[in-house]
């Protein structure tokens, strides 16, 4: 399949289309428009704007992006990556403000698609992408704080940089509600056991329990804790057309946050296709999924929502429940307009310490402390310092600045790399006919596969190895390495999905040649334990004749 084409998956999909695939995008499509109500109007609130723009942004902007989309399976929508970005400019500029940038955004990545620049998202190394994704979360945590404590901040109170949440919550703390903590904890308790409850636990979102357990808690109990109805006027209608008021004064500010979300809004949606691509075996295709991006974002700017990106849970829940086309986010999205007719009136007796809870587990699920903790023990030292580095200027700055600084660290600490790592030798002339090395000259067994790596894997080449086909009838894969000098945490990080990939297949993986940093990496990172060390051959020649034992 051609990946760089700039047609949308639905086109191509619906050729082959059954009534049985239709059944299961059907069945998909309600479960994910469940999963995404309470997701969407917490992430708005969130996002300082109201619980309809949520709705909204759902609603068009999921249509837009699975109808144009590159991906199959993609489920878009408000994230809580954008949460943060667009809490401060709402704040700043208003929602005019939001929604010029919104659309400066949405062109921008229609425009990237265009120029065929889906790839440059290879070049964002797993460090960065793993620092930033930890600090937005850390964020999320604490402007949620607030609200599940049930503390009251003094009129005019200041609260759009982190530092400033945290310099409010330490003077007000003794304002704290009671009552919201204990409904806040009872459904943050819902949250986290729910979903071990067998056979319901998985089919029904936890967040919808915990919003009718919080209802149940105040409303049957007389709990005095703020709801949405007290703070945010519910509107159940459609989404509308607006018309943004363009002032060139404000287009300075729209057009810096625009490039904010833009690059956002392309790296999560282009992640969460990966992640996709790997739960279906599938390859979407990035450069029509920026173009769908651009337009999905246009279309909910100028209806009422807020930005918008492919999310990986409910893109993963998707896929769980059967969904295998565009189809399924089609319906999600039609669902949603039902929803809203019909019951968001009801949503202002969700408490908000019930939306704080929710957003507690959003912000758990999308920190990945584990892996951040992995890559601080395993990875070479240069990651890590851009790893911390990036996480830190998030939570502490913004997300440009952590990106920008982040981007040139990880670009000088590689030229570092390499210049440590070059060596000057005398050239010899050889070619495959005299190389006594050379695998043209060796038998390859039918069952066995042989990929050779030349230079240095870092972030900017991880993806060569996320192409490598895992073929049905090939056993094993040699990965033959006597020229690869390098081996950074992205590199590393693509090697353990290959292994992962091979596992599910029952491919062995093969090393041949491993050199002395390559090989310490994959020992920090018990990358070696895993594939095991007698799977790493010091020769070719040692290499064949493991695979040739493996297939027998």
């Amino acid at each position: 399949m051609n990946t760089d084409r700039l047609k949308p998956m639905l086109f191509s999909v619906m050729k082959k289309y059954s009534k049985e695939q239709f059944m299961k995008d059907l069945i998909a499509g309600i479960i994910v428009a469940i999963i995404a109500l309470p997701l969407s109007i917490a992430l708005a609130l969130a996002s300082g704007v109201g619980p309809e723009e949520g709705i909204y942004t759902a609603i068009v902007a999921g249509f837009l992006i699975s109808f144009f989309g590159g991906s199959r399976v993609q489920i878009a929508g408000p994230t809580a990556a954008f949460a943060t970005i667009v809490a401060g400019i709402v704040a700043a500029n208003g929602m005019d403000g939001l929604m010029l940038a919104t659309i400066f955004a949405g062109i921008l990545l229609i425009i990237m698609g265009v120029l065929r620049l889906g790839s440059l998202i290879h070049f964002i190394p797993y460090t960065i992408t793993t620092g930033f994704t930890a600090g937005i979360a850390v964020t999320i945590l604490i402007g949620q704080i607030k609200d599940f404590f049930g503390i009251s901040y003094p009129k005019g109170t200041v609260t759009i940089e982190t530092v400033d949440k945290v310099k409010a919550l330490a003077a007000n703390f003794n304002t704290m509600n009671v009552s919201a903590l204990i409904v806040g904890l009872v459904c943050l308790a819902v949250l986290i056991i729910w979903p071990m409850v067998p056979k319901i636990g998985e089919k029904i979102p936890g967040s919808l329990i915990a919003v009718f357990v919080g209802i149940g808690m105040v409303k049957g109990l007389g709990m005095q804790v703020n709801t949405i109805g007290d703070l945010y006027t519910i509107s159940n209608r459609l989404p509308s057309l607006h018309i943004p008021v363009v002032e060139w004064s404000s287009m300075r500010s729209a057009m810096t946050n625009g490039l904010t979300i833009a690059v956002l809004a392309a790296i999560e949606s282009l992640l969460s296709c990966v992640v996709a691509d790997s739960m279906v075996n599938s390859h979407h295709r990035s450069n029509m999924e920026l173009v769908a991006q651009g337009i999905g974002n246009i279309g909910s700017a100028l209806f009422g929502g807020i930005p918008a990106t492919g999310a990986i849970a409910r893109t993963a829940a998707n896929i769980k429940n059967g969904g295998r086309t565009p189809i399924a986010g089609i319906i999600h999205s039609m669902v949603l307009i039902l929803v809203l007719v019909i019951l968001m009136p009801y949503a202002a007796l969700i408490p908000m310490p019930t939306i704080a809870a929710i957003l507690f587990i959003v912000a758990y699920n999308m920190c990945g402390w584990r892996t951040f903790v992995h890559l601080c023990k395993t990875a070479p030292k240069s990651d890590i310092v851009v790893l911390v580095v990036t996480f830190t200027l998030t939570v502490c700055f913004d997300l440009v600045v952590a990106i920008g600084v982040g981007m040139v660290l990880a670009c000088v600490l590689l030229m570092k790399r390499m210049a440590d790592e070059t060596q000057v030798k005398g050239w010899v002339e050889y070619d495959p006919e005299t190389d006594p090395d050379s695998i043209e000259l060796r038998q390859v067994p039918k069952h066995v596969r042989v990929y050779e790596v030349s230079g240095p894997m870092f972030f900017g080449a991880a993806d060569r190895i996320a192409e490598i086909s895992v073929e049905d009838h090939i056993k094993v894969i040699i990965m033959r390495m006597r020229s690869v000098p390098a081996l950074d945490a992205t590199a590393m990080h693509a090697l353990e999905g290959l292994a992962d990939r091979c596992e599910k297949r029952n491919i062995q993986l093969v090393f041949s040649h491993v050199n002395t940093q390559p090989m310490n990496t994959m020992e920090k990172d018990d990358f070696v334990k895993k594939i095991g060390i007698e799977n790493f051959c010091p020769h070719i020649d040692d290499a064949l004749k493991r695979a040739a034992e493996l297939g027998k």
